[in-house]
């Protein structure tokens, strides 16, 4: 096939046009980047608004999994203080899977699941056509709850009173501990219990960081699960052929958000905005034979949910006298608890990494967080048809009609509905971290020629398809430098027309990834980081 290129130069990297075709053609994301501020109302709520969710295929002892992961909490400064950042016990966290059903295996292999098609968002990807994946439904949903304890309340040490030596000892006197349950089918079933560890403050929390000494920055990324620091390996928990963790991990995106939103006003090196910050982050590996084997495409996205009323109790109404006896309280009166009741109300969601707020509309971005994918084409196919995007890099960046900007079927097909998709027919994917990255990896997915193979699609030819982002998403993935590109280009033509590489200049992440679950990076050290370093 004859490609039609218009190559526009980035300084320091080239890609061969082969790969670069075959990207866009897969890409399902159009966004500049991760700033984790995506709606008016959810920057507010830190507590429940989704930074990144990650989805990638592994294997273990002969076994494949779907590793799933969750970010909250954007911006967390390392060792903040009395107060510290936690999961919120008021907000239940969801992991959701729209799988599109086994492929006959006497059918010949599909087209891509993100390959546009004819832009009504639904595809024929998913093999036989009648997936959840292509309605934005979950098949699948996993949700984790959490509770919070003190051991000590007569302290202004809330989270410790000594050096941590193991998660959960008396000097760890902030803990949280949290319940999974899956719902499929209408059933829901408890899967198990975990604990949090504890946040890396530096010295009360030594063995995360480099000697086991916390004056020194936090350990890196290793490629072994033994070599995990303590904290870490203790609460990694097994169940029922999963496993999971939950804690305050470093955030994972790198990108220079204040150059792509400063006006798209972008410098050589970037800086990476989120360098120096935490994030809490849950991870959760599933089994594929939980989920209906390996034989198709699952559409991977998280929400965060409040309850539905909440009343704040008045202290004013009580003497001083009343408290000290504690009857309000025995009463149900008590001002310590407010009362939260209701159903579960969806306050965030997210899938690709910034359909929200990299697209959809001020008026719409509130009403995003709180709908579901199944609706993505009803309220926001336009967003994806007739990118404002695409407009603000012609005026801003190129300053010519590059990218195409109105009509864009193709992105109505990659975006609707927004969820992360990730085939899980292929081998493991290649990772990011430790000492060296695996063999063939590469931060830029199919750009750098990292690739898989499927079982159920054509893909590129041979069943050739992207090995991170956008089949999936692993810890790593340069996603700024993918999706600026997909947006420059133009995948309704044939042969598509490829403009790129386009980028930011921030091209790692400030401190490695782990090869291993689960595979986010050390907490940064709360005495010892730096924020915004160059890259």
């Amino acid at each position: 096939m004859k490609i039609r290129i218009t190559q526009w130069h980035k300084a320091g990297r080239t890609v061969a046009l082969t790969m670069l075709s075959a990207l866009l053609a897969f890409t399902p994301a159009l966004v500049e980047a991760s700033s984790h501020q995506d709606a008016p109302l959810l920057t507010f709520d830190p507590a429940a608004n989704t930074t990144d969710v990650y989805a990638f295929v592994t294997e273990r002892e002969g076994q494949k999994y779907l590793v799933t992961a969750l970010a909250v909490y954007p911006f967390e400064e390392p060792g903040a203080g009395p107060n510290n950042y936690r999961f919120d016990d008021n907000v239940l966290y969801s992991i959701r899977i729209a799988t599109s059903g086994p492929k006959n295996a006497n059918s010949t292999r599909q087209r891509p699941a993100h390959q546009p098609g004819n832009g009504n968002g639904n595809g024929n990807g998913n093999g036989n056509g009648n997936g959840d994946l292509a309605n934005g439904i979950a098949t699948h949903s996993f949700h984790f709850g959490f509770s919070t304890q003190f051991k000590n309340k007569q302290t202004i040490l809330q989270a410790y009173t000594g050096v941590v030596t193991n998660v959960n000892d008396e000097a760890q006197n902030l803990v949280q501990t949290y319940k999974v349950h899956k719902s499929s089918g209408g059933n829901m079933t408890f899967l198990g219990n975990g604990v949090v560890p504890p946040n890396n403050q530096g010295n009360a929390t030594p063995f995360y960081n480099q000697g086991d000494n916390g004056e020194n920055p936090a350990k890196g990324g290793v490629s072994d699960t033994n070599s995990l620091d303590r904290y870490t390996s203790q609460t990694i928990f097994s169940f029922n052929g999963y496993r999971a963790f939950a804690g305050q991990r470093d955030d994972g995106f790198y990108g220079d958000i204040q150059a792509i939103f400063d006006l798209l006003k972008l410098r050589d090196p970037g800086v990476d905005a989120q360098g120096g910050f935490n994030v809490h982050t849950i991870v959760l590996e599933i089994p594929l034979s939980e989920i209906g084997g390996d034989q198709q495409i699952a559409g991977v996205w998280a929400t965060t949910c409040r309850k539905r009323t909440t009343v704040l109790r008045d202290v004013r109404s009580f003497t001083v006298p009343e408290l000290t006896s504690g009857v309000p309280f025995a009463e149900g009166r008590s001002n310590r608890a407010n009362d939260i009741s209701g159903p579960w109300i969806q306050v965030g969601r997210q899938g690709n990494p910034l359909f929200c707020e990299g697209l959809v509309a001020i008026a719409d971005k509130d009403l995003y967080n709180r709908s579901s994918p199944k609706t993505d084409a009803a309220l926001f196919a336009k967003y994806a048809r007739d990118p404002e995007l695409a407009v603000l890099l012609n005026a801003l960046v190129f300053g010519s009609s590059v990218a195409p900007e109105s009509d864009r079927t193709d992105l109505v097909a990659i975006f609707i509905p927004d969820v992360i998709k990730v085939d899980l027919s292929t081998g493991p994917a290649r990772l990011k971290g430790a000492s060296a990255d695996d063999p063939g990896f590469s931060t830029l997915s199919i750009f750098g020629g990292d690739t898989l193979t499927s079982q159920i699609q054509e893909g590129f030819g041979g069943g050739t398809v992207p090995g991170g982002w956008p089949n999936g998403r692993r810890f790593g993935d340069d996603v700024v430098d993918i999706a600026v590109t997909a947006i420059a280009s133009d995948l309704r033509t044939a042969p598509p027309t490829i403009r790129g590489p386009f980028g930011d200049n921030v091209n790692d992440n400030d401190i490695t990834y782990n090869k291993v679950f689960p595979y986010a990076a050390t907490p940064l050290n709360g005495r010892n980081h730096t924020h915004h370093s160059s890259q």
